[in-house]
C-alpha cells in the first residue's frame, strides 16, 4: 500500500515538474543537431529555417554540425541528449534507409526520438545526358527494356537516396540497369554533364540549372506533385510510371522522452516558420517544398511509411548491409 503511494506522489511530482519545465520553455538557446558537414543540402535547409524559428520560439536556435555515417553520427549524439526540448535533430530521409543498409545502427528513430514535424521535401529530377535518343519518360522506359543490363546510371553511392530513388525507378518500371557509385552527388552529375554517365536521378536545387542551360534532358521530378520552381517538368508518376514517389525530405526529433507540451510548442512553432512568406519563397524558388506536418503524430507515421519502403527496394536490389 505504501508502495504504491509512493508512485504516485513520485509520478505526481515527475509530471508537475515535466509542467513547470514546458511552461518555461525555452528560457535558454536550443541546440539543433545537423548530421552533416557545414554548406550541405541538410545544413543548407537547417539554416533557412533557424532564424525564423528561433525568432517565433523567442530564443536563439544554435547549428551543431555532426557529420559522418550518412547521417547517423549526428543523429545518436541527439538521441543521448537530456529530453528537456534543448536539444533537437535534424533528421533526413537516409536515417530510415539507414537500419536496412548498415549492420550497426545505435539508435532506433521510433524508440529513441519524438517526432516534431516534417518541414521540408526536394523532390530529384530523373536527368539523362542530351545525347541519349529518349525525348520522355516512356521513351527512356522503351529504351532500357530493350536493352536489359546496358544502360548505366549514377548516384552519389551506394545505398545514398539517389541511389535508392533509382532502384525503385527501376523495380517498378521492370527493368534492367547498372549503378555506378560516385563519392558523392556532385561527382556524379559531372559526369552525366560531361556525357560520361547517361543517368541519375538528382537533386533539383543543384539540377535545374543546367536543366534550364540543355546540359541534362529532364524527364521528371521524383515526388508526387510537381515543384513549383519547375512546373513545365512533369512527375515521374504522370509521364509515365503511376504510383511512383520518392523524395530527399528533411524534419525535427527530438530525444524520447521530451514532454508533449514542448513538443506541441516546437510543432506549432515549425508550422509558423513555414507558412512565413519569406522562409516559404526561399524554399520554393529552389524548387524546395515546404510541408509541415498535420501533427507530430503524423510525421512519425510518415517516417514509419519511409522506412517501410525504403526496406522493401533495399531487399529488392540486393543490397547488403555493411
Amino acid at each position: 500500500m505504501a508502495s504504491t503511494a509512493v508512485r504516485i506522489l513520485l509520478v505526481t511530482f515527475l509530471c508537475g515538474a515535466a509542467g513547470a519545465l514546458a511552461a518555461g520553455y525555452p528560457e535558454r538557446p536550443v541546440r539543433l543537431i545537423v548530421p552533416s558537414p557545414p554548406g550541405g543540402g541538410t545544413d543548407t535547409s537547417a539554416r533557412m529555417i533557424t532564424p525564423k524559428l528561433g525568432e517565433v520560439l523567442g530564443q536563439q536556435i544554435v547549428i551543431d554540425n555532426r557529420g559522418g555515417a550518412s547521417g547517423n553520427i549526428g543523429a545518436e549524439a541527439a538521441s543521448r541528449a537530456a529530453p528537456d526540448g534543448y536539444t533537437l535533430l535534424a533528421t533526413i530521409a537516409s536515417h530510415t534507409s539507414n537500419p536496412f543498409l548498415m549492420k550497426k545502427v545505435s539508435f532506433s528513430l521510433e524508440r529513441d526520438f519524438a517526432p516534431v514535424s516534417l518541414t521540408v521535401v526536394v523532390p530529384n529530377v530523373l536527368i539523362s545526358h542530351p545525347s541519349l535518343p529518349t525525348r520522355n519518360l516512356k521513351e527512356l522506359i522503351a529504351f532500357a527494356r530493350a536493352r536489359p543490363g546496358q544502360l548505366n546510371y549514377a548516384s552519389a553511392g551506394v545505398g545514398s537516396i539517389p541511389h535508392l530513388m533509382m532502384e525503385l525507378f527501376i523495380g517498378m518500371g521492370r527493368l534492367k540497369m547498372v549503378h555506378v557509385p560516385y563519392k558523392g552527388a556532385g561527382p556524379g552529375l559531372s559526369d552525366v554533364i560531361a556525357g560520361h554517365a547517361p543517368l541519375m536521378a538528382a537533386n533539383i536545387l543543384s539540377t535545374l540549372p543546367h536543366v534550364r542551360a540543355g546540359r541534362v534532358r529532364a524527364y521528371g521530378v521524383t515526388s508526387a506533385r510537381r515543384a513549383a520552381a519547375a512546373s513545365d517538368i512533369p512527375t515521374i508518376a504522370e509521364a509515365g510510371l503511376p504510383g511512383y514517389e520518392a523524395v530527399q525530405w528533411f524534419g525535427l526529433l527530438a530525444p524520447a522522452g521530451t514532454p508533449r507540451e514542448i513538443i506541441s510548442r516546437l510543432h506549432a512553432a515549425v508550422v509558423r516558420t513555414l507558412e512565413d512568406g519569406t522562409v516559404k519563397k526561399r524554399f520554393t524558388d529552389g524548387g524546395a517544398d515546404p510541408r509541415p506536418s498535420a501533427t507530430p503524430e503524423a510525421f512519425g507515421e510518415f517516417i514509419r511509411a519511409e522506412s517501410r519502403k525504403w526496406e522493401k527496394v533495399i531487399k529488392a536490389a540486393g543490397i547488403k548491409p555493411e
